[in-house]
């Protein structure tokens, strides 16, 4: 069995940075929709801004309102505006489609993308 990426929100923008929360990282309920991510999902964040990288779990945030918010220990890592990725992967016997989501300025979907035997293929939203 291998890892691969499954799910990936794309160049998102830090709206939220609350260090005297639980952990974890608040994503649009949209978003994780769109994605195919879980609340209490496992995930990567990749800051693009500063280069960090870290993991965190998920919590769903209000629906439509672009929330991308740290909490927590993972808010020492980024701060506000900063532009970040946030890939989820899965452990299978067989290559699997990613869903790679891209977001406006706003954190609203601008485009989805999945990839299939290496074409990406748009997809309607």
């Amino acid at each position: 069995m291998r890892w691969y990426l499954r799910s990936k929100i794309h160049h998102a923008r830090v709206t939220d940075v609350n260090l005297h929360y639980a952990g974890s990282i608040t994503i649009d309920e949209t978003l994780l929709d769109t994605a195919g991510f879980e609340e209490g999902e496992l995930v990567q964040v990749w800051d693009v801004t500063n280069g960090e990288r870290f993991e965190t779990y998920i919590i769903p945030g209000t629906r439509d309102s672009g929330i991308m918010g740290l909490n927590g220990a993972a808010a020492r890592r980024v701060m506000l505006d900063d532009t970040i990725i946030i890939a989820g992967f899965e452990l299978s016997d067989f290559p699997v489609s990613p869903r790679v989501v891209l977001v406006d300025e706003r954190n609203h979907i601008k485009q989805m993308i999945s990839e299939t035997n290496g074409e990406e293929v748009e997809s309607e939203l």
